[in-house]
């Protein structure tokens, strides 16, 4: 299990300014790899009204399961490694564990487990690089018939975070194209949809 506070600033990219970051930061398809993220939320949305993100990541070599909470800054994000047949059984029935660290954050927050179910999914294809300032992740992201790219830097510090965000976008030539997380661009995307 870990706790911990994210701080991170994003900007949506076109193809061509996608391409062009790859390009700057010498990146190649062996950079890159697959995560999957499920979303849940209760039909009443109960976690959707107070902000919070919950997930369960499938990634190459492991998955875990993430609860994000607002902050005054940031994200607290609390984490819990999951087996892979763990994280198949809640995303394929919505049975999550009664243990660990995102279940007890769960019952504090008055949600119960039982309430929630999958309400959708978003495959991302990632690269992530470590620089001076943060770390980078580029990212192609598909969901609901929708295909985007975004860039993101996640730092230690809001404020000297926040400058250096904006100094790499001028490296870059990029203009800052603020966006809904992912859980919000996949959400908006289904009521397109539906």
């Amino acid at each position: 299990m870990s706790e911990n506070l994210e701080i991170e600033f994003k900007t949506l990219l076109s193809k061509k300014e996608f391409s062009h970051t790859v390009d700057y930061f010498q990146l190649n398809e062996n950079h890159f790899f697959t995560q999957v993220n499920h979303y849940f939320d209760s039909d009443d949305f109960q976690l959707k009204k107070r902000k919070i993100g919950l997930r369960v990541r499938i990634l190459p070599n492991n998955a875990e399961i993430t609860l994000k909470i607002p902050e005054k800054v940031g994200l607290l994000e609390i984490n819990d490694a999951l087996s892979f047949e763990e994280a198949q059984t809640i995303v394929q029935s919505a049975t999550f564990p009664d243990h660990g660290n995102v279940y007890k954050k769960l019952l504090t927050l008055g949600i119960n487990k039982d309430d929630l179910r999958l309400i959708g999914s978003l495959t991302t294809k990632r690269a992530e690089k470590k620089l001076p300032q943060g770390l980078l992740a580029l990212d192609e992201s598909w969901y609901n018939e929708q295909h985007d790219f975004e860039l993101e830097l996640e730092v230690d510090d809001a404020a000297v975070g926040r400058k250096n965000f904006l100094s790499l976008l001028n490296t870059l030539n990029l203009k800052e194209c603020p966006s809904p997380n992912k859980i919000q661009r996949m959400m908006l995307s289904s009521k397109k949809k539906n």
